[in-house]
């Protein structure tokens, strides 16, 4: 928008009677106010908009959290959990522990597994894989929810291999 534009809108604004008109474009923000009592008490703010910042800039990184305290490591819990193998998922998908809704699951805490046996399914683009277990031993612990989104090489379970 040029100056001669802008004094056009000016005339218009003023013959038309309006107290105040804004004028908001993708550059340019505009505003006319002329004075109630006065026809030719005209004020102009004319604004110039920044103008967009192209994306090819460097990303903006977050503050970094605040260091956590240090914590005693508790020894049992970890070296617990270092002796057990633990079995990933392989896809992407939601975990079942039943093969149905009314039978029971593959495995519980305290099942003794082998080399192939089923531990669940995993359901990915309306197919059902079957998660056979490439390790022998006792599941400890299961890590997911039954109906839970899982994601590649997530924890699934915890086996005892002795």
């Amino acid at each position: 928008m040029d100056i001669k534009d802008i004094q056009n809108l000016i005339k218009f604004v003023a013959k038309s009677g309006a107290s105040e008109v804004k004028l908001e474009m993708e550059d340019v923000k505009i505003t006319i106010k002329t004075g109630a009592d006065d026809a030719k008490a005209e004020g102009v703010v004319f604004q110039q908009m920044p103008m967009a910042q192209p994306m090819a800039q460097a990303p903006v990184q977050a503050a970094p959290a605040a260091p956590a305290a240090p914590v005693a490591p508790a020894p049992s819990k970890e070296d617990d959990n270092a002796k057990y193998i633990t079995v990933k998922s392989p896809i992407i998908g939601t975990f079942y522990r039943k093969p149905s809704p009314d039978k029971p699951a593959f495995v519980e805490v305290g099942t003794s597994i082998s080399t192939g046996d089923v531990l669940c399914v995993i359901e990915a683009m309306k197919l059902f894989n079957e998660i056979e277990s490439e390790v022998s031993g006792k599941i400890v612990k299961v890590l997911v929810d039954d109906s839970s989104p899982v994601e590649f090489d997530q924890p699934l379970f915890l086996v005892d291999p002795s």
